[in-house]
Formats: structure tokens, C-alpha cells, sequence
């Protein structure tokens, strides 16, 4: 890949606001220059040119010797969002860490019908979740876990871009810490997440390995493979390329783009044609998915964010361009970056979103949607290429500041609906099974609000509708008959969507739902009667779709009886009827579960609804 001239003219400090590093901030990695190296195309006149100039790369030792402030300082304010609330809020992450705990139940033979299958991916995060947990406990696992995935992304990607661009990318620090925190990492894609960032340390040592660089690529290329295989996939892929494109010589390297993207379209052709692998494209215009994508997270503001700082790169690249419009060869720094970017941009227009290659396991989704990070990784080595400036730093460094405040509110949204799911499965009788139905606002991108409460059942309940056994795409795993959690991965699927029909063999179960539509971090609970296997509890679905009966996810309407619930195994106040879950829902709506102080509008509302209900009964 391209990286910048190190002793031309664009590097001299002549301006003001030219960001300047020293000589040992620019030596980070071994990098052995000979013809028996690796070739990374167009970077042997850089090899000679160090040569000649006697610029010799110093080891990783030598670059952690010299910047173990700044290193220290850095990791230390990037792991800030792992502590900053009571709960880690990361989409899919409390249900690894729910599933963690069944692992601790399973090793304990105290979870029927639960057993533990060897796997050789997706893995990685979940092995270490669990052998943490068994020493320092649950808690405190997940934070160290998290933590530690956090800091293997953020320096595998610095030190990809630093061996691309050859000199650290501290100027590009900000927009690597929000990447780190993007769109994979708040949608829970743990092992995803944790694959790249093993993928990127295997990229950076192999640039121009020998035998011993090999050894240890090997070692990042396994982990990488043990997490997912897409980070695995994505390092042998583009190591193939650059050592095909080296050997191709003129118009001929055009090729090898065309052969890539030519493949891509043939997956789309077979993938559409294939009926019984229900692929889809449900992704909306694919040019936003261009790695700017990876800011959109829980809301319109988000977008905006994302439009700016892709704006703000494009000005930066823009100025460079300028700046240097009269060297010679100028782009070919850029070259290989900018066409590795593209032929992963053909990716994710034309790989399915969603695909389910067997019937009988879970879905393979948001496939394009989280391929963006290799994305976005790309463009950071093509940014690294142009010569840093102070309004680089200071204008991706406001854009990250406003990134994260708004991670930090959203989040706090989320540790509260966490909260008050804690309070009511604490007053479950333990043992219940719960099927949890419970959504994130309206125009989020992120689907898994509801594992919040999987992770709430720790210790206390069982989560009826995870996922994750009946997928059969992790380590935990089902047998059909278990009284802990469905084996059918569409009947999960339909409990967490709220268009489950509850079946006679389904009961006792208890349902959690959001029972405020003004604070969806309300919630209320509900218990199904034996022998019913109709009816609604969830008031924040306005429509849910019946089966031949109501629905999980319907809202009962005026005059629906309510003889299928039953009393839960808990009491408030003033509750003798045979409603309680009613009351439940009235108690939350008025605020008094969760709130000291109820609006005026909202006891009104409250009334009028409960006249309705009364009517009812």
C-alpha cells in the first residue's frame, strides 16, 4: 500500500500549522528491505530511497520505548467508554455475556438441555469472556474482556496505517477511536470486532516479512480465525492481492480489480437465484455504506455527524491533492489504498445483507453493514498518506469529541432501560423463563435493545427466546425439549420480535415489555394463564400481526379480555386483583416503579386508560 515520501518536499516542516514529529516517532516496525522480502507494490523506490538516506525502521520495542507516554495516555482515554457507565452498552454484548453464564451453568450440569459444542470460529471472545468470568466473576469479566478487544482494534488498525503510511498516525488518533467505537462495536459483533483487529497486527508484521515475521503473522492469522473467519478472510485475501498485483506489470494490474469485483457480482447472481438461501439486500442506497456509515449509530444526529466527517476528509485530501499537484508520480502513494478501498466498497453493494444457508440454524445478517469497518479502515490509509497539519487534528478531533458525547447519552439511555429490566426480574421467582420483547427508539440503527434485559436475567431467570443456542453459530448450544430455551431459531426469532403465538408447552413464561411510550426504559412484566396461547401484553408495538390469535407483540385493544394473564409471583401495593400485570402496567406508566414524580399528562393518560381497562373487565 502507498505511504507518504519521507524526505521530499511535502515533509519539510516549512508552514506553520505542519504537525512535526521526531525521527524515533517515525521508526515503529522491523522492516527488512531486500529482494527476497515481501512486496507491497510500488514501495521499492521508498525501500531504496531509505536506503540511500540511511533511514532504518527501528523495532515495535524501539517505538514503545520512545512513546510509552503518549501510549499509555492514549489507551488509558480510550477505554473511558468502557467505564463511564454502570454496564458496558454494546447491542449483541449482553447476550455473549448472558450465554457466558449459561457456559457456567452448563460446566456445573445445572442447565437441562444446554451442552457446550466445539468450534473452530467465532469463538474467541466468548472462550475468554468465560475463563475470565471463572476467576474474577461476570462483572468484572465482560470490562476487562471488552477492554482489552478495544485496545487490540485500535492499535492493530494504528499499526496497520502506520506501516502503510511509515510513521504513526497520531494526527488520525481521533478517527481510529471513533472506529473503534463505531458501528460493529455498538451492534455487540465481538468476535467480528475482535478478528479485525488481530487481522490488522497479522497485515502490519507481514508487509515485508522473513521467517520469523511469519511465525508470528501465523499466530495473529489463527486468533483471527478463532474469533471470526471473516477477519481471517480479510487478511489472507488481501495479502493474495498484493502479491498477485506485484507481479502484474502495467495496464495489466487493472485486471485483477475487474477479476475481484467480476467474482463479487457472480456471489449476487448465484445468492438471488438461490431461493432456499433467503438472501437479501435490505440495506438502503448502498453508496451510504462507504465507510462514514460506521458513525450511524442510535439516531438522525449521528448521520449528520457521519456526513461531516466524511466531508471533512474529503477536504483534507482535497487540499493535499492541491498542494501537491505539480510533483511527479504524486498518486502513486495513493494507488493500491484507494483501489484496495474500492474493491471492498464492491463488497458491500453486492454481498447480501442477509442470507440463511441452513434451515435449521440462525441467520447470517447485517453481513455488508459491518464489512464497512474493513472500509473505513482504507481510508484511513489513504488520510494517512497526506501530510499532517494542525486543522487535521483539531477538526477530527471535534468531530470525535462530538461522537463520543453523544455515545455517552445514548448509552446512559440504554444503562437505564438495563436498570429497570434488574428491578423487576430481581422480584421473579428464580428459575422463570421470560420472553423478552422490547425495542430500541425509533430511528436507531442499533436492533439489540432488548439483550439488555438477557443480561438483567443473570442469576435470576432464563431468557426463553436466546438466540444463540438455537443458531447454532456459538459454543452453547440446544436440545429440543429444554425447559430453558426454545430450539427453534425462527420460534426466537418471532418471541424477540413480538410475533410469537405462545404454545401450551410454552407455559409458565412471563413477558417483558416497555410499558411507556414517553420513557421506553419503562418496563413492565406480564404472566400467561395455562392453557392459553393467545393474547398480548407489549404496549410500546402498535401492530402487532396475529397468527390465527393475538400475537406476543400485540397491544390488547378495548374489550380484549384479559383472562389469560394470571397474577405474578410478586405484588405492589394495593394489588389483589387477578390483574396484576395490568396494575403492573398502570404502576409503570404513572411513573411510580421507576420515578418519585408523575406529570399531570401522564395521570391523565394513565386514567383514561385504566377506565378502558376497567370497562374491560
Amino acid at each position: 500500500m502507498g505511504r507518504p515520501r519521507l524526505h521530499d518536499s511535502s515533509f519539510v516542516s516549512g508552514r506553520e500549522d505542519n504537525i512535526t514529529e521526531s525521527q524515533g516517532e517515525l521508526r515503529l516496525f522491523n522492516s527488512r528491505i531486500g529482494r527476497s522480502d515481501l512486496e507491497w507494490d510500488n514501495f521499492g523506490d521508498l525501500q531504496v530511497r531509505m536506503a540511500a538516506t540511511g533511514i532504518q525502521p527501528a523495532g515495535v520495542f524501539a517505538f514503545l520505548r520512545e512513546s510509552k507516554l503518549r501510549v499509555l495516555l492514549l489507551s488509558l482515554a480510550l477505554l473511558i467508554p468502557c467505564v463511564w457507565h454502570r454496564r458496558i452498552e454494546a447491542g449483541d454484548l449482553p447476550s455473549h455475556v448472558y450465554n457466558a453464564w449459561l457456559a457456567q451453568l452448563i460446566e456445573k450440569g445445572q442447565a437441562s438441555g444446554l451442552y457446550i459444542a466445539k468450534r473452530w470460529n467465532n469463538v474467541l471472545f466468548d472462550v475468554a469472556l468465560l475463563r475470565v468470568a471463572n476467576l474474577v466473576g461476570i462483572a468484572a469479566a465482560q470490562t476487562i474482556v471488552v477492554s482489552v478487544c478495544v485496545l487490540i482494534f485500535f492499535w492493530g488498525v494504528f499499526a496497520f496505517v502506520a506501516v502503510v503510511t511509515e510513521r504513526p498516525p497520531w494526527f488520525l488518533a481521533p478517527c481510529i477511536a471513533t472506529l473503534a467505537y463505531g458501528y460493529s462495536f455498538n451492534m455487540g459483533f465481538m468476535n467480528y470486532y475482535l478478528s479485525v483487529g488481530l487481522a490488522c497486527f497479522g497485515l502490519a508484521i507481514l508487509r515485508r516479512a522473513q521467517r520469523i515475521d511469519w511465525i508470528a503473522a501465523a499466530a495473529f492469522a489463527l486468533l483471527a480465525m478463532l474469533a471470526h473467519p471473516i477477519g481471517f478472510l480479510w487478511l489472507v485475501g488481501t495479502l493474495a492481492y498484493i502479491n498477485i498485483r506485484a507481479k502484474l506489470s502495467g495496464w495489466w494490474k487493472l485486471t485483477l480489480p475487474l477479476a475481484v469485483a467480476g467474482g463479487f457480482v457472480a456471489v449476487r447472481w448465484y445468492v438471488a437465484r438461490r431461493a432456499s438461501l433467503l438472501g437479501d439486500w435490505d440495506r438502503g442506497p448502498f453508496y451510504l455504506y462507504n465507510g462514514a456509515d460506521q458513525l450511524g449509530l442510535f439516531g438522525t444526529r449521528y448521520f449528520w455527524l457521519a456526513a461531516a466527517a466524511f466531508f471533512f476528509g474529503i477536504a483534507c485530501a482535497a487540499n493535499e491533492l492541491y498542494s501537491r499537484r505539480k510533483e511527479i508520480d504524486w498518486w502513486r502513494q495513493f494507488e493500491l489504498p484507494l483501489e484496495l478501498y474500492t474493491v471492498t466498497f464492491c463488497a458491500t453493494a453486492l454481498l447480501p445483507e442477509n442470507l440463511r444457508p441452513s434451515p435449521e440454524g440462525g441467520w447470517i445478517g447485517l453481513l455488508a453493514s459491518r464489512l464497512t469497518t474493513i472500509s473505513a479502515i482504507f481510508v484511513l490509509c489513504l488520510l494517512g498518506g497526506i501530510k499532517p497539519r494542525k486543522w487535521h487534528l483539531a477538526g477530527f478531533g471535534i468531530c470525535a469529541g462530538v461522537f463520543f458525547v453523544f455515545l455517552y447519552q445514548d448509552t446512559g439511555w440504554l444503562n437505564r432501560l438495563e436498570e429497570h429490566s434488574e428491578e423487576l426480574v430481581s422480584k421473579l421467582a428464580p428459575g422463570t423463563r421470560v420472553i423478552v420483547t422490547i425495542e430500541a427508539p425509533e430511528g436507531s440503527r442499533m436492533e439489540f435493545a432488548g439483550h439488555a434485559a438477557e443480561r438483567a436475567c443473570i442469576e435470576h431467570c432464563f431468557s426463553y427466546a436466546n438466540y444463540e443456542p438455537s443458531s447454532r453459530q456459538f459454543r452453547v448450544r440446544v436440545r429440543e425439549g429444554s425447559p430453558l430455551v426454545t430450539s427453534s431459531a425462527d420460534d426466537a426469532q418471532d418471541m424477540a420480535s413480538g410475533q410469537y403465538q405462545v404454545q401450551d408447552e410454552d407455559l409458565p413464561i412471563k413477558q417483558i415489555y416497555q410499558c411507556d411510550a414517553n420513557d421506553l426504559t419503562k418496563c413492565a412484566s406480564g404472566t400467561w394463564k395455562p392453557g392459553r396461547s393467545t393474547g398480548g401484553l407489549d404496549t410500546n408495538r402498535r401492530s402487532g400481526e396475529s397468527h390465527g390469535g393475538r400475537s406476543v407483540g400485540q397491544q390488547p385493544s378495548q374489550g380484549t379480555s384479559t383472562d389469560h394473564l394470571v397474577e405474578p409471583p410478586f405484588q405492589f401495593p394495593a394489588s389483589g386483583s387477578s390483574a396484576g400485570s395490568v396494575l403492573d402496567m398502570a404502576l409503570c406508566r404513572l411513573g411510580w416503579l421507576h420515578t418519585p414524580r408523575v406529570s399531570a399528562e401522564l395521570l391523565e393518560a394513565w386514567a383514561a386508560g385504566w377506565e378502558s381497562t376497567a370497562q374491560a373487565l
